[in-house]
């Protein structure tokens, strides 16, 4: 049996002021600012058509996309967290994802990511990566409201980081000179590998199909996946 990853949505809005579907161009992102082209279709194709045994993550990521886009002014930015094993596919579909969303693709100069490992290898560090984080995302978020973060390997980062992340996925957080609550949020992390493959297992066990695994069946075995993992940090 395949192995399984999932999506979570940690903070999409309730959108206010929708648009029609039809008007899904330029003219609803401010003449496609920061060469910001979203085209959902062509993602959920590219979804359907190469990635396998994920129901999950195409109706979740196409639904939340959906819903954030056609909002005129988000409450929030779009913050997206995929969990499961190595090699399940979440940096394929992260890069998925960043393709079917701006003009460049994965050269776009506003997709920004961030590895653990590269970026904050040394624990004793910590406080002055804190501080360079945030001038980071303050920075490329001032330049671009339509930035996109990229954050792998979470499970790997150190706990002061997140914190610092935090801030800038609500709605009372500032940044001057620009809507920041238009720019998304990805985190690609291993923790609740073992919890999303115990659902898959049981249900199987249960001759259920794969596919009637809802959200609702993984999400609290996630969350106590991740607080377990938090805690032994």
């Amino acid at each position: 049996m395949a192995g399984s990853f999932c999506l979570v949505l940690l903070a999409v809005l309730v959108g206010t002021a929708c648009w029609e579907l039809p008007a899904f161009h330029c003219s609803l992102y401010n003449s496609c600012e920061c060469g910001f082209r979203p085209d959902i279709d062509a993602l959920d194709c590219d979804l359907a058509r190469n990635v396998f045994g994920q129901h999950l993550v195409r109706e979740q990521l196409v639904k939340a996309l959906k819903v954030f886009l056609e909002t005129e002014r988000p409450g929030k930015p779009l913050v997206l967290s995929f969990h499961g094993w190595s090699g399940t596919g979440k940096t394929f579909v992260s890069s998925l994802l960043v393709k079917h969303l701006y003009k460049d693709g994965n050269r776009s100069p506003y997709v920004h990511r961030f590895s653990p490992i590269l970026h904050f290898p040394h624990a004793q560090n910590v406080n002055q990566y804190k501080e360079d984080l945030k001038h980071w995302i303050q920075g490329n978020l001032t330049a671009c409201s339509r930035s996109l973060f990229l954050f792998e390997e979470m499970d790997k980062m150190h706990p002061g980081l997140i914190d610092v992340i935090t801030p800038f996925l609500g709605s009372s957080w500032v940044v001057f000179g620009s809507n920041y609550k238009k720019a998304i949020f990805v985190f690609v992390s291993n923790s609740g590998g073992d919890a999303i493959n115990n659902v898959a297992l049981n249900f199987w066990r249960e001759r259920k199909d794969r596919e009637e695994i809802r959200l609702g069946d993984v999400v609290p075995t996630i969350t106590k996946a991740v607080m377990a993992d938090q805690e032994r940090e």
